[in-house]
């Protein structure tokens, strides 16, 4: 017996979508930029894929959608490619504090290559005040990036009012939707971003595909060279398969959100009243409302996360840890890969204090979670923490 809770990290692949990719792999299997039938075909396939997603999102121009393979990828193309094609500007970029970590990582990078990152604070819960972006952004400033929801604490920003002030400002918006796609309404034609990320595997399609939505006349610098597929904006043999399915994926989100929504909000809202009414010095992280209807942030005082999450994966429970990331390194042998936990910079941001960033766990729901898997949960949670205490060096 296994439940998932893990919903925020990927998603199962829905039938409906395994159905829809299964010609691509075999059948349909042509090349898109080759111009025999095969080709054509395939070409044919990616074409409708980009109308679906035009019209989930408000887009006005089919080419302002651009596949690529991983919301990491897109996130790095905006970043890089808005920062090198727009220097003569400015070298000024803004990014939340609690970013992903794609996001923070690709703005380490361009801060070696010259240019100045500075980070935008947030409050105990996680959301930015959008005045404090409009004081910071000066004439050098060229990007502006902020994450529309967490996917540690669930906070929802307020991107709207932040993209009216970058908009205003004459400065470029761009935000990671790759939470809150599929969750939530986004139109682009009423929401003022110039670069929207969007991912496959978060909304029950295949994994190796993701979208980048680029505002025209938005200058952007491809991150690959090569032979001009995706408009030029991203060069490599297209992966159809994985756009038939995170197309139909984001068809039946958008479908069944509220729904879903509704459903999923209900089972958040039952598991944080009954963690927090029943289990000691535990407490949650984010906001209590303002957040994504499927995140949990949950700490429990005294233990560590990690431990909380191999002693419930025991018992058949898929949880993950909201304080700590992994990161893979290469020993010099390029063979051997260690594990090496930091600190959520998250958590950090939030000011949750040091000895209890560890104790922190993440639960995410999911199209396929049941009462019968929360009840479980809340059954077996409160035996595991006090387990964990009477043997934890951690008061």
């Amino acid at each position: 017996m296994r439940f998932y809770f893990d919903y925020a990290a990927t998603t199962p692949v829905d039938e409906r979508v395994v159905k829809a990719m299964r010609p691509y792999f075999a059948e349909k299997f042509g090349n898109t930029a080759s111009l025999h039938y095969w080709g054509q075909e395939a070409a044919l396939a990616l074409g409708e894929a980009r109308v679906k997603m035009v019209k989930i999102l408000g887009v006005d121009y089919p080419d302002e959608i651009i596949f690529t393979g991983s919301a990491t990828e897109s996130n790095n193309m905006v970043l890089k490619g808005a920062a090198f094609a727009n220097r003569e500007k400015g070298n000024h970029i803004l990014i939340s504090a609690i970013e992903h970590d794609c996001v923070m990582n690709s703005a380490r990078w361009l801060k070696e290559q010259g240019f100045e990152v500075e980070k935008i604070p947030v409050d105990k819960e996680g959301l930015i005040d959008p005045s404090m972006v409009e004081k910071a952004i000066r004439k050098e400033t060229i990007l502006v990036s902020v994450m529309h929801g967490n996917n540690e604490i669930g906070v929802i920003e307020p991107i709207e009012k932040i993209g009216r002030i970058c908009r205003e400002k004459k400065v470029l918006f761009h935000t990671d939707a790759a939470q809150t796609f599929g969750k939530m309404v986004i139109r682009v034609n009423k929401l003022p971003v110039d670069l929207l990320t969007a991912s496959s595997h978060k909304i029950y399609g295949p994994k190796g595909a993701a979208l980048l939505y680029i505002r025209r006349g938005t200058k952007i610098t491809p991150l690959l060279h090569g032979g001009g597929h995706e408009f030029g904006r991203r060069s490599s043999t297209v992966n159809v398969p994985a756009i038939v399915g995170f197309a139909k994926a984001a068809e039946i989100a958008y479908k069944n959100r509220r729904k879903e929504g509704r459903r999923l909000k209900k089972m958040r809202d039952v598991i944080i009243d009954q963690v927090l009414k029943n289990i000691a010095r535990s407490f949650l992280n984010g906001p209590r409302n303002n957040r994504l209807c499927n995140n949990i942030s949950l700490g429990f005082s005294g233990i560590e996360g990690e431990a909380l999450t191999m002693r419930l994966n025991n018992k058949g429970i898929a949880v993950s840890t909201g304080s700590a990331c992994a990161s893979q390194s290469l020993s010099e042998d390029c063979f051997n890969q260690t594990l090496k936990l930091e600190p959520s910079h998250v958590l950090k941001a939030i000011n949750v204090p040091a000895q209890k960033q560890s104790s922190v766990i993440r639960i995410s729901l999911g199209r396929f979670t049941t009462k019968k898997e929360v009840d479980y949960l809340l059954e077996v949670l409160p035996g595991v923490v006090a387990d964990l205490r009477k043997i934890s060096p951690i008061k």
